[in-house]
């Protein structure tokens, strides 16, 4: 088969006892590739590393009113405070790639946790917003590596055949993480102090990261096994900067680029910061209640992921399910700034019929790396990558700088309070960037699910 490696000999028995995975020196055939419980275990440390540097994404909406108080913040600060995770996280996504390719998913899993590990401990010690925005700093680079490593200790220790469902159930356990940084955090807090619970999480992204040192192996050949890939040779600098200033000359990666950032961005603003706001000062529901309707948006949004992923798969088309996607979150969010007081079950079903139209985003993904040649495919997905998160580091403070210029006044403990017509406008903007995202979409040429040719030099 492509790819299996001609290797036969095998590791030294006694070294792989001391690391308790017992592999023996001699296989048969059939188990020269790795058992999937070896592989379930390295993929098991990487994606919790995953999932819990997802929960720390998303705390900023429930602790909200604690960081707004104990920081004395508006809200255009605190959207900064927010915006700081995902300054750091975009910013690592193309260097994230090069190190993958250089030394491997196993070094970035294990730095990426311990500072993520630091920066959720200096956070929980905070007592300025310059010492919390360095915190956050921290999380959203120490984080920014965990997606790209997972998937590529994935693809190196699963079959092909099972990449797509690891990386389903990657994703799902990433919103896992989200979903428990809802009602649960909540709850914690009341009970602990939210500075004692992020503590705790950051002991625990410390330990992830010693486990991930202890365990984790690159790829099934560092233990003898045949591998499922073949062997890559690392780009150069000046290999990344040539591929870099390459494709962009085809046209979709402007366009692809700039998508996300309303179909996706928006969702990530809402559900990591806003919406909390939203709910409980415009909407009058309890903080708890509030924190449940964020969370089964988080899981609409995995589903959706799903859903438009497989419809694109079958149909083998890209524009399609993206657009639909698209047009989900203009209906959902046009509720939003249209009727903000409209009943409760027309308001959750807009909610959901976002979250499920969000999830279409993944498509891009997929598209994009279709658009280039093969040999920039990786490079277009760093910059894509890049895209997604661009929508939520701008829009996290822009919403902020938007209420508090509606504010009119209002505080209840030290924390301003904004009234119907500041959330309608600023749900107004992102209204607004998700137009433009549906309208790139829309411009975008469908490449079918195929692989532009090699052979190609004209966008």
């Amino acid at each position: 088969m492509p790819g299996r490696s001609s290797r036969v000999d095998r590791p030294n028995p006694v070294k792989l006892d001391r690391l308790a995975l017992h592999v023996p020196a001699t296989m048969p055939a059939a188990l020269r590739y790795p058992p999937l419980r070896l592989a379930l275990m390295f993929w098991g440390i990487a994606a919790a590393a995953y999932m819990v540097g997802f929960f720390l994404r998303v705390t900023p909406g429930v602790l909200n009113t604690d960081l707004m108080r104990d920081f004395h913040l508006n809200a255009a600060q605190l959207g900064n405070l927010a915006s700081f995770y995902f300054y750091f996280y975009a910013a690592s996504q193309i260097p994230t790639g090069i190190a993958n390719d250089r030394f491997g998913p196993k070094v970035l899993i294990v730095a990426g946790q311990a500072i993520t590990g630091l920066g959720a401990l200096l956070f929980a010690a905070a007592g300025s917003f310059e010492s919390a925005a360095v915190a956050r700093a921290l999380i959203g680079l120490g984080h920014g590596v965990a997606w790209v490593s997972l998937l590529e200790l994935s693809a190196a220790w699963f079959a092909p055949r099972m990449f797509g469902t690891m990386s389903g159930l990657s994703l799902a356990l990433g919103t896992l993480g989200a979903v428990l940084a809802q009602a649960p955090l909540l709850i914690l807090s009341h009970s602990f102090g939210w500075r004692w619970v992020l503590g705790a999480v950051g002991v625990l992204c410390l330990g992830l990261s010693l486990l991930a040192l202890l365990r984790i192996r690159n790829r099934p050949e560092d233990l003898g096994f045949d591998g499922y890939l073949p062997a890559r040779k690392a780009q150069t600098l000046g290999d990344v900067g040539r591929g870099l200033g390459a494709v962009w000359r085809y046209r979709n990666t402007a366009l692809l680029f700039v998508a996300p950032g309303g179909v996706c961005g928006a969702f990530l603003t809402f559900t990591t910061l806003w919406g909390m706001p939203f709910l409980v000062q415009q909407r009058k529901m309890p903080a708890g209640q509030a924190s449940w309707v964020i969370a089964i948006m988080l899981v609409a949004f995995s589903f959706g992921g799903v859903l438009w992923g497989r419809v694109s798969d079958m149909l083998r088309r890209r524009k399609l399910p993206y657009l639909l996607g698209g047009l989900m979150m203009l209906a959902g969010f046009g509720v939003l700034v249209a009727c903000p007081q409209a009943p409760w079950p027309v308001l959750l079903v807009a909610l959901l019929l976002a979250s499920v139209g969000s999830g279409g985003m993944v498509v891009g993904f997929a598209w994009a790396k279709e658009s280039v040649p093969q040999h920039l495919a990786g490079t277009a997905s760093g910059v894509h990558n890049t895209g997604v998160m661009l929508g939520a580091l701008v829009q996290l403070p822009l919403l902020g700088w938007v209420l508090d210029r509606f504010w009119t006044g209002q505080q209840a403990g030290g924390v301003r309070l904004y009234d119907g017509t500041a959330f309608q406008a600023a749900n107004g903007v992102l209204l607004a960037w998700i137009a433009v995202s549906v309208l790139c979409v829309l411009l975008a040429r469908e490449t079918h699910a195929k692989p532009l040719p090699g052979a190609v030099n004209r966008p």
